[in-house]
């Protein structure tokens, strides 16, 4: 038996991890995590937040939600964020939709599948969509999926393969990865074009198109980055032209936001306008 009191803050901190790591979308609004650990709304609210601080926890503005960042798992195994480019894009995502009008995702891989990190789709005009965070989309049929298929080291791209093949991304994507003269085609023609596309290729989405480049940094491949459109309203060559450009001005933007984080130690300042513990 310990002579200390346990700090109650401290355990609820921790309840709202753990509810946060059980949520099968791996994401949860204040409300949820309330109705979960049965804390009020307000505090799990206010626990979320010191939980963002800290850098445990950031918040998609597109959907309100929370989610567990990989600084989660460098308490047990020392692991550094990866996927610390979500906590940049958003900024950087609302302004391409300013230029391009079309809503945009900000996607990593997931296994079999590209999974949506961030998106502006609830704050476009255009949008078709409005929640869209946590949805996966299959890489040999996307242009995210493709451009990050295609520009990834060769030895990721074979485990994508074999994983594909498997049947774990469904029956259309197995019969693709099983296409050798397909893959090196479709490879061949993304590298030698700097971006991917999709433009009703599709069948669950074949009214839509999209075309979407690389984040890489340090030749590893961190992302991928979309514009997304009605393909009867934007031809491909009109998004090649349009989009694309403005697509690699973002992904450079994100590049020097991550490289600039990487400079100052992960320091920065909070939504708020406080600065964050390092």
């Amino acid at each position: 038996m310990t002579k200390y009191t346990s700090v109650r803050g401290l355990s609820r901190g921790l309840q709202v991890l753990q509810a946060l790591n059980s949520m099968d979308s791996g994401r949860a609004t204040s409300q949820q995590i309330s109705e979960l650990t049965g804390l009020h709304r307000t505090t799990a609210r206010r626990l979320l937040e010191t939980l963002m601080e800290e850098g445990f926890v950031r918040r998609s503005a597109s959907d309100d939600s929370f989610r567990l960042t990989l600084k989660v798992r460098a308490l047990s195994e020392g692991f550094t964020d990866d996927e610390r480019i979500a906590t940049i894009a958003p900024p950087i995502m609302g302004r391409l939709l300013q230029r391009v009008a079309w809503p945009s995702d900000l996607t990593t891989p997931d296994g079999d599948a590209m999974i949506i990190r961030e998106t502006t789709h609830r704050f476009s005009t255009l949008s078709f969509h409005r929640s869209m965070v946590g949805r996966r989309l299959p890489i040999l049929l996307t242009a995210a999926g493709r451009v990050y298929f295609a520009m990834c080291a060769d030895g990721e791209r074979e485990d994508i393969l074999d994983l594909l093949r498997s049947g774990a991304g469904g029956e259309e994507q197995k019969a693709l990865a099983s296409n050798d003269a397909l893959i090196r085609s479709l490879v061949r023609r993304v590298r030698t074009d700097g971006f991917g596309s999709n433009h009703g290729d599709w069948s669950a989405q074949s009214k839509i198109g999209a075309v979407a480049v690389a984040i890489k940094s340090e030749q590893r491949v961190l992302a991928s980055l979309n514009v997304v459109f009605l393909s009867r309203a934007v031809t491909l060559a009109e998004a090649k032209r349009r989009f694309v450009p403005e697509l690699q001005t973002a992904a450079r933007e994100m590049i020097e936001g991550l490289e600039a984080q990487a400079s100052t130690g992960g320091k920065g300042k909070s939504r708020g306008g406080r600065e964050r513990k390092s």
